[in-house]
């Protein structure tokens, strides 16, 4: 007899009851037709293996990654330690809620401190990365507008020319109609053409501050105040939160909603594809559409889970990705509310401490004082010498350094974006500002070298192009 496990009334515990047998159509369907072809390997030559892998693998445990507008920082071992405890790694997501008090009453603290700091009185953790957090909050603000009978009005989502491209990827997923908000010449959103944008059809605004260029706007209460005054809501998008968390709070700038990254932030693990976590917190009058289970805190001090009363349903199973929150939480405790801000603060002061370094050579998109980023434009260094953005982030992976963002955010030709986040040593920053005015210096006296760039790297330059669209896959499941 085959068993199955089934919730229980309650909607947490487990029973097990007999299940059908599986259809033969379905045994047929998982059945290989012939035996997989696996090489046979000593454990000694799986382990070159994946050393072998590993020493090709760049990470921020290598060295300088300023990957801007990502966060890349350090991840505290403290964070994978209790995320490792067997009462958190060891829970299943059906077991009886009396079994997993820890974890829940984990879930409320770290729900009670994300609100604490963005200003928001609720916040989910079922999204499990930013797009999803973003995709989540405009089902928020499409639940809000359709409660109050203006669903088929309220059409339009406005987005900043320099916002993310999750942003208006988001948006038109949610099935609203984007509408581009041009920059001024300060790199803010232009007011002049938001107020003229915004209107009886305004769902709502999208928008990072500080902005993809590294700019707090010092227009965000105006900005929130036109979006408001025209009926729309205003989503927050936490990409760039490490530089102000602790500090300003979305919430007060104006802002409905927000998602966060908690693998950029709060410095859970970021790349390769997850696991991510995209929290979205929201105000009051927003909360009853938050998606899934939330755990909560009852009269007699024990914790279990509510669904709240207008949902706008589940967006992945359970509570997201549970282990992530528990490393985010861990930092959140360990810095503290003296250690949030003062990240913040170094984050900033290492972004324009590098940035002053490097002004004296390359021409910045923006001049002045900039927050957590700064983004660098090359069009005339390629105009006179030759050389592009992307031949200098190929010098860089010859000096031992990451490169930066590319050619991003759009509105700036030729950019590269630095994020050099406050895990950084100044000496580390030293070096990194040193290697690229040397490669400034080479761009001048011998740019076909830089042509060539990276040659000490285990791949030669690519055609990414190429390389994205057509990968040329080294094996397949006949070799």
């Amino acid at each position: 007899m085959k068993l199955i496990f089934e919730r229980g009334a309650a909607g947490r515990g487990c029973s097990i009851l007999p299940a059908c047998d599986v259809p033969e159509v379905g045994l047929r369907a998982g059945k290989r037709e012939r035996e997989l072809r696996l090489p046979s390997l000593s454990e000694t030559e799986i382990n070159r293996h994946y050393s072998e892998l590993e020493q090709q693998v760049y990470g921020v445990n290598s060295g300088f990654y300023p990957l801007g507008s990502c966060t890349m920082k350090y991840n505290p071992k403290i964070n994978e330690a209790a995320a490792s405890l067997p009462g958190f790694a060891g829970l299943h997501p059906l077991q009886p809620e009396h079994t997993a008090q820890g974890a829940l009453e984990l879930l409320a603290g770290a729900e009670k401190a994300l609100c604490e700091i963005t200003g928001m009185d609720r916040m989910s953790f079922q999204p499990a990365a930013g797009a999803h957090g973003e995709f989540t909050g405009l089902l928020l603000i499409k639940a809000y507008h359709k409660k109050r009978g203006e669903g088929e009005k309220r059409t339009k989502i406005l987005v900043p020319d320099s916002a993310h491209g999750t942003n208006p990827a988001s948006a038109a997923m949610a099935g609203f109609t984007v509408v581009n908000i041009p920059s001024g010449p300060d790199g803010c959103v232009d007011l002049s053409k938001l107020r003229e944008a915004a209107g009886e059809d305004t769902a709502g605004l999208m928008l990072t501050n500080p902005n993809t260029v590294g700019l707090f706007d010092r227009n965000i209460l105006e900005i929130t105040g036109i979006v408001h005054e025209a009926g729309g809501l205003c989503y927050y998008d936490g990409a760039n939160l490490n530089a102000v968390m602790g500090i300003v709070r979305p919430g007060d700038m104006g802002f409905d909603v927000v998602h966060l990254n908690l693998h950029k932030t709060f410095s859970t693990p970021h790349g390769g594809g997850g696991p991510g976590s995209g929290p979205v917190g929201c105000k009051g009058f927003l909360a009853p559409f938050l998606p899934g289970e939330m755990a909560a805190e009852r009269e007699d001090g024990s914790y279990g889970f509510e669904i709240p009363p207008e949902t706008v349903g589940a967006v992945r199973s359970f509570c997201g990705n549970f282990l992530v929150v528990v490393k985010a939480y861990a930092y959140i405790l360990s810095l503290g509310a003296d250690g949030i801000p003062e990240a913040a603060e170094n984050a900033v002061l290492n972004a324009n401490y590098m940035k002053k370094k490097l002004e004296k050579a390359y021409r910045m998109a923006y001049p002045g004082t900039c927050m957590h980023e700064f983004v660098m434009d090359l069009s005339e260094l390629k105009e006179r010498t030759g050389v592009s953005a992307l031949d200098i982030a190929k010098g860089l992976l010859d000096g031992g350094v990451h490169p930066p963002t590319m050619y991003f955010p759009l509105i700036v030709h030729e950019a590269l974006m630095f994020e050099p986040t406050e895990t950084e040593s100044r000496e580390t920053l030293d070096g990194a500002a040193e290697l690229l005015l040397e490669l400034f210096r080479k761009a001048q006296e011998k740019p076909e070298e830089l042509h060539e760039a990276p040659q000490g790297a285990p791949v030669k330059r690519l055609d990414e192009v190429q390389a994205a669209r057509k990968p040329v896959l080294r094996y397949s499941y006949d070799s």
